[in-house]
This record gives structure tokens, sequence and C-alpha cells, in this order.
């Protein structure tokens, strides 16, 4: 096997620039696939840290309502719970909000112990580890720009040079489209990728002491994001966050990151306008509380009233490479692309790090069932990257 990295360290994009969070199932509807995902995910990736010594840690969290126009959606939110099977979930009072978490305020909560903390940067690293040990090649700085079939192989057209093997799985993120559209896939439904910026607050050192573990709102239930939530992250930081504010570069990270070619395709697709139809007013509190520090805080402070202007700083932003479907609705589901040898993810849902090593085996089901693979038999060859050797698939 070959792994071909686009960078030159694995994690670069949105492996390594999210909350740091490992999810229990809270949000999702019971009995969907991404219920089922997140919990059999999240099990895997205990095992996993176990198995592979990254550091890891169940915090647990809280989802506070502030006020009593949050009381219906917080029963839901404990409904889907318990019906998911959320480990140790309880509904607490105000007193006992404060016995977890001294500094916030809210009417009640749901307390989630499941919820915990790893650096999905140091996943990445281990499973580099894991694939080589088993024999396996891990080539940075091999962007792919186009997958070709050419009778029983694909080749990978990359920076690195061509790379030829017997079958090729494409997981690419916000390029899905563009490299499933160069490679001729034909996919389950034409899919848009648009790109949003989530923009983080670092609490200053002078401030941590505010936020215990994790602290998240009563997501909105008219807008598809959780909202801005205050949480610890494994190096002790502290961060509030994220906003979701359309990205006018598919890896713009700062405000200023310009791409027309990115901007003009999210601006002209039909599937955008139908979603800025739907959400154009929660999009303008988006884009304030984007560039008016002081409004972005106010988010935090509905539950975390101390926290000041003066207490946070800008921290590193994220993209969360989001699929559309054509009638402008975000794509909650798996989206394929691909032709017989060819295997394109166009859409992997979130919670996507805390679901990755389940996800996985749900592509490596689609593959198999695409091209019948035989371990030990036709090897893929990759001679520009591995010096000539041979590689089992």
């Amino acid at each position: 096997m070959v792994v071909l990295e686009k960078e030159a360290e694995p994690a670069q994009h949105q492996t390594g620039r999210n909350s740091c969070v490992l999810h229990s199932g809270v949000y999702y509807a019971p009995g969907s696939q991404k219920a089922r995902l997140c919990h059999r995910g999240r099990e895997a990736m205990l095992r996993f840290c176990e198995a592979e010594s990254v550091p890891h840690e169940l915090c647990g969290k809280v989802v506070v309502a502030v006020d009593e126009t949050e009381l219906m959606s917080l029963d839901e939110l404990e409904r889907r719970a318990r019906a998911n099977g959320v480990p140790g979930l309880r509904r607490i009072n105000p007193d006992e909000l404060r016995a977890l978490e001294p500094h916030c305020t809210g009417i009640a909560a749901l307390h989630v112990p499941g919820t915990g903390l790893v650096d999905y940067r140091l996943v990445a690293q281990a499973l580099r580890r894991r694939i080589e040990a088993h024999g396996g090649t891990v080539v940075l700085g091999a962007r792919v720009e186009r997958l070709a079939e050419r009778g029983r192989e694909v080749i990978a057209e990359t920076a690195a040079g061509p790379v030829a093997a017997s079958f090729a799985v494409a997981c690419v993120g916000i390029h899905a489209d563009r490299l499933a559209a160069a490679s001729g896939a034909r996919g389950d439904d034409p899919t848009s990728m648009v790109p949003f910026r989530g923009d983080y607050m670092a609490l200053r050192p002078h401030a941590r002491h505010l936020c215990r573990n994790l602290i998240y709102p009563v997501p909105d239930a008219r807008f598809p994001f959780l909202g801005v939530h205050v949480s610890r992250r494994p190096d002790g930081q502290v961060w509030a966050g994220p906003n979701a504010i359309l990205a006018l570069a598919r890896e713009g990270y700062r405000r200023r990151d310009f791409s027309l070619r990115d901007t003009w395709e999210t601006l002209s697709a039909r599937p955008f306008h139908r979603l800025a139809r739907r959400y154009w007013r929660e999009a303008l509190g988006e884009g304030w509380r984007d560039f008016v520090p002081r409004a972005f805080v106010a988010a935090a402070r509905r539950y975390l009233p101390e926290l000041t202007v003066q207490d946070v700083e800008p921290a590193p932003a994220g993209i969360r490479a989001q699929a559309l479907n054509p009638d402008g609705t975000l794509a909650e589901d798996f989206l394929f692309a691909g032709t017989s040898r060819i295997l394109h993810v166009m859409n992997a849902p979130s919670p996507g790090a805390t679901s990755s090593l389940a996800i996985a085996e749900t592509i490596v089901e689609r593959a198999l069932r695409q091209v019948d693979i035989i371990p030990g038999g036709v090897a893929g060859k990759c001679d520009h990257a591995t010096g000539g050797h041979q590689r089992p698939r």
C-alpha cells in the first residue's frame, strides 16, 4: 500500500485544525449512519490510542441551556443521546453545573462524561507508523493531480511523479469534486464543495481557569453548525469557537486569503445559491462575529459571563469541507464517485475525526465490493516513490 500525501507532513489541514474533541454522539438522529459511526468510531479511536500510546483523556463536556427558550432543544438532545446509548449521560441542574464548571451559568445542562480530548495530529502520525511497520509507504509532497485507469492499473499523476497501482481510493476533502472531475469519475449525485472557515479565539493564560473542560451551547436547530463553544485542548490551551464563515479560498485560513477560482466556483454554483437563500440571516450573524471580536466573545458570554474581549486573542483557523446536495442542503451522508478501479470519497460526515476509523471500514467495504482484491495477490507498483520496490496493495 502506498499513501500519497499532498503536504510535507500529514494532518496539515482539517485533521490538524479542529477542536481536538472525541465526540460521544449527542447530536445525531437515533439509528442514523452518523450516530452509528460516531459510536463505533469513538470506541475504535480509544482502542487505537491505547494500542499506539497516543495521549488522550475522557474529560467530559456540558451542553448548556441558558434560558427557557432552549429547554425544548435540550430535551431533544437528551432524547437523542439516550437513544444513541451515550455513556454516562445525565441531566444536571445549575448547582451541579457549577460544580463541574464553576464559571458557567445556565438553567439546565447535559453532562456527557464520555466526551474526550485527543490531538488528531498525533493520531495521524501513529497511523503513518503503523502503515510503515506493515510494509506500506507514505510519500510526502505528492499532490495528486489526476487518477486515470489504464487497463488493469490506475496511474496517479503526482507532483512526485507517476504512481501505478491496481486500485486507488481518493480522500482529498475540500478538493474531492475537482479531483473526481479531472479523473472522469461518475458519482452518486452531483456534488458542490463549499469551504467554511472556522475561526477560533484563544483565552489568554490568565483567563484559562474560566473553563475546566468542554462547554457547549445548545445548538441553533435552524443552522447546521454547533455554535461557539469553549474547550480545553490537549496542550492546556483553551479556545473559543469556531464560527462558520464562507472562505474565499479552499485553503484560506486567513480572512485576507483569496482565490478567484475558488470564489467563482462557490458563488456561481446553484446549490450554493439555494443554501444562501435558506441561511442568509444566520450568515450575516456569522459574518458580524467574524469581524467584530466583541460580538464573537458575546456568543460565549451567554454561558461564560466573566469572559471579556480582553481575555482572548486570535488562534489558528480551520476549514470545513462541506459538500452540498443539488437542492442546496448540506450532504450529511456518504457520497461516492469513481470507476471500477478508483473510489472517490466525496463526503465523509461530521464528526469526521471521531468517526474516522469507522468511516475507514465503510470505505474499505465499498472498495472491496468494487473490485476483487485478494490479500497477497497482484501488487501495485510505485517505482518512483519506493525506489522500485513492489508493495502489496
